[in-house]
């Protein structure tokens, strides 16, 4: 009987020893099942978790509680390629970036500009559109470009491209956080001038009863992407293949036509990698100088140009 307890403190050592080998083997097959199940590393597997923006139409906007506009049609298409279901999530711009690399949004919606600073907090996958900035001011003001801005005071949204335009151009513009803000300082007369998006200002324009015109636009330099987080390559490497896929469907012409009608095309801008078909011209038409462009934008249609944040 002395040895009993001996025994079966043996036993219950070799029992826990079996048991924490069959636990390590399970977490193990689970890690793989969850690698599996989960490619691209999102927040729930198969959803596509996106931040965007809900006042920023045709790009990215809210009607009748659904999220829609180019940008966010374009990017279910994709995701419909791979097989993810997409939830969108309404969020400021000036913040967008660092949700997506913190992971709160596996990615980011809202025509987003590729630049060199915004690489160093994201990932970009290949471009999908283009934009213009546009210069938005009162109905009375005498200011008719861009180069007439100096000792101004110009308002521009938060981290936007446009917000560095300003800066690059030694504006010290104002900062507000969302284009309603900007589009009530030119209607109080405390701006005197916006530099927005080139669609948006039109369409603000449009609808502030005269109180609004647009006095220039131009071409951005650089072509709007879908951002993730930093180092996530699987999910951006499937992002560019759906996104060429959806090109070479006739998907993104379509979204194209339905979003911007009329929209001329830089002859020199290719979505996607470049080699999806379809994707060299797509119904492409040579883009107007900025100096043309501008001179026309007065009577321009309120969808003639996309919105670049």
């Amino acid at each position: 009987m002395r040895f009993l307890p001996a025994f079966t403190r043996a036993a219950a050592l070799g029992i826990t020893a079996i048991l924490g080998t069959t636990l390590l083997t399970a977490c193990g097959d689970d890690k793989a099942a969850s690698s599996a199940d989960n490619p691209y590393g999102l927040q729930t597997p198969g959803v596509l978790r996106t931040g965007t923006l809900t006042d920023a139409p045709p790009n990215v906007y809210l009607k009748d509680g659904k999220f829609t506009g180019f940008d966010n049609d374009l990017l279910t298409a994709v995701a419909g390629k791979l097989n993810l279901k997409v939830e969108f999530v309404g969020t400021d711009f000036s913040a967008l970036l660092s949700q997506v690399n913190n992971k709160k949004f596996d990615v980011g919606s809202s025509s987003i500009t590729i630049t060199e600073a915004r690489k160093k907090t994201v990932d970009f996958g290949n471009g999908y559109d283009f934009g213009y900035f546009g210069l938005d001011v009162p109905a009375n003001s005498t200011i008719t470009s861009f180069d007439q801005l100096a000792g101004k005071r110009v308002v521009v949204v938060q981290g936007t491209v446009q917000d560095d335009y300003a800066s690059g151009k030694g504006l010290n513009p104002v900062r507000v956080p969302d284009y309603n803000g900007a589009i009530n300082q030119l209607k109080a007369g405390t701006a005197d001038a916006w530099i927005a998006p080139a669609e948006i200002g039109e369409k603000s324009a449009a609808d502030s009863n005269s109180k609004i015109k647009v006095a220039a636009k131009e071409l951005s330099p650089a072509p709007t992407a879908y951002a993730v987080a930093k180092g996530n390559d699987k999910l951006r490497e499937a992002l560019n293949k759906g996104l060429d896929e959806v090109i070479a469907d006739g998907t993104w012409k379509k979204l194209q036509e339905q979003y911007y009608p009329g929209r001329p095309v830089p002859a020199d801008f290719k979505p996607g990698s470049g080699k999806a078909a379809g994707s060299a011209s797509a119904g492409a038409t040579p883009a107007a100088s900025a100096s043309a462009t501008a001179s026309a934008t007065a009577t321009a249609p309120a969808a003639s140009a996309s919105a670049a944040s």
